[in-house]
């Protein structure tokens, strides 16, 4: 019920702020268009300008070069000269509809594989061995599931590809995990506990090594003089964010937290991770990015060849099974395709009608009158969007980082955040809706709060690492 409040809110305030601009904003008389049949084709891009080759008026379309037009500008002074910048776009309702059939039309591939392993990987009892060997811990902060369930071993798949930064491989062995706990459901159409606890742990986004991240940082033009600087803050900032998602759900369903066996579990990952962060920091961003690909895929495709061999060993029909979970991977792909739909129109009418824009120069404005620091506040906007869109958050942090230049404040601090957490509304979207959930009870409040840990802890790291 949450969700559907939270959806309708989207949709009902995103067309009244554009029926006032229309109405009442000169120069917005197409913004109705943009919602509706708008297309996100114009170019990401920065252009700094003189005062004196300033253009008289800068309200209208502005134009520096002939493939670059900018159809919503902001002109700010700074220094002798102004930045004029653009917001990030979006495409409108009509293409983000097709936009959603093609995410998943994508994720039919990479579902159908990796769930045609998973399949292998239970026929071999692989997935009960991992289930056996991770259930002390799970069973603490799982009560709810019987003691060697499969759901387990997922899980663990689920968070190893997060920790890796594999994210096509975490969506199916998320989705699988999903289902598998929905075996464990007897009311099918509301949410568990332990279905709320795996969604906020995994919508924490615990990533070891940002590549992406670190990559676009390196990319952008002019690029970062040190690409890897933001790696300790997201570690840092994904941790915290992970940690307060477990103790927010831990709370509202009475799980004893402080039990030996769960300390000594997160005592020993955080021990592990921290002694990896000293090793990585301790590289050369080439060698980072060369460290992190093998890690990262190495061992990816050491578990692929790992439940092969354990098919061989078992003596069962390796490709039957394969082909048997694929089938399942290829079904669920297709039927996440309404639940994706309504999300990301609801997203695309927000961006396009400037709502974010309104959010972002409040804070801005309530900061300054309070005599705080407003830098920060150029940085946000990645935060607000990442909850409802992944691949929004990275344009929009590229964006900022064009905007201002990669090792400003604003552009590491969009950095960090971008590495703080995973997209909230998409995660509730494909996951409940991979196994027919309605009613997701606290899940969307806990894993916004976790967010919310997640953006404080960065802007406070951003200032502790860069002032």
């Amino acid at each position: 019920m949450a969700l559907s409040r939270i959806w309708s809110a989207f949709v009902i305030i995103s067309i009244l702020i554009a029926a006032f601009k229309f109405a009442f904003q000169p120069g917005q008389q197409k913004i109705f268009s943009q919602l509706v049949t708008g297309k996100n084709t114009d170019t990401i891009s920065t252009r700094f300008v003189d005062s004196t080759s300033l253009p008289e008026n800068v309200s209208g379309q502005l134009q520096y070069e002939k493939t670059a037009v900018w159809d919503k500008e902001r002109v700010m002074k700074e220094g002798t000269g102004y930045r004029v910048f653009r917001l990030l776009p979006s495409n409108g309702i009509i293409d983000t509809c097709k936009s959603a059939v093609e995410i998943c039309i994508g994720l039919i591939g990479i579902m159908a594989l990796f769930m045609g392993f998973m399949s292998i990987a239970e026929k071999a009892g692989g997935i009960r061995f991992l289930s056996r060997v991770i259930g002390p811990f799970f069973s603490k902060i799982f009560p709810d599931i019987p003691k060697g369930h499969p759901s387990m071993g997922h899980m663990v798949m689920n968070f190893s590809a997060n920790l890796l930064g594999l994210d096509n491989a975490a969506t199916p062995f998320g989705i699988k995990a999903m289902e598998s706990l929905q075996e464990l459901n007897p009311d099918k159409d509301r949410a568990t506990n332990a279905q709320v606890m795996f969604l906020c742990l995994h919508a924490a986004g615990l990533t070891l090594i940002p590549v992406a991240i670190i990559a676009a940082r390196a990319a952008v033009k002019p690029p970062s003089a040190n690409p890897t600087d933001i790696f300790v803050p997201c570690m840092i900032a994904t941790f915290v964010a992970t940690m307060a998602a477990m103790f927010i759900v831990s709370i509202k369903q009475k799980i004893n937290i402080f039990q030996p066996v769960i300390l000594a579990w997160v005592g020993g990952i955080s021990a592990i991770i921290a002694a990896l962060v000293w090793y990585l920091t301790s590289l050369t961003p080439d060698r980072l990015q060369q460290v992190s690909g093998v890690l990262g895929n190495g061992i990816l495709l050491m578990i692929l060849l790992l439940i092969v061999l354990g098919g061989v060993y078992k003596k069962i029909n390796i490709f039957e099974a394969f082909i048997e979970g694929a089938k399942g991977g290829f079904e669920t792909a297709v039927r996440i395709i309404p639940y994706l739909v309504g999300l990301l129109v609801a997203i695309s009418l927000l961006r396009n009608s400037g709502v974010f824009e309104l959010i972002i120069d409040g804070m801005k404005n309530l900061f300054a009158a309070l005599g705080a620091d407003t830098r920060f506040v150029d940085g946000l906007p990645t935060a607000l969007i990442k909850p409802l869109s992944g691949s929004g958050a990275r344009g929009m942090m590229i964006d900022t980082m064009n905007a201002y230049g990669a090792d400003s404040f604003a552009g590491r601090l969009a950095c960090v955040l971008q590495g703080s957490s995973d997209t909230t509304f998409y995660v509730i979207a494909v996951y409940f809706g991979a196994v027919a959930v309605k009613n997701t009870r606290y899940t969307v409040g806990a894993m916004l709060l976790a967010d919310l840990v997640g953006i404080i802890t960065s802007i406070f790291l951003a200032y502790m690492f860069f002032g």
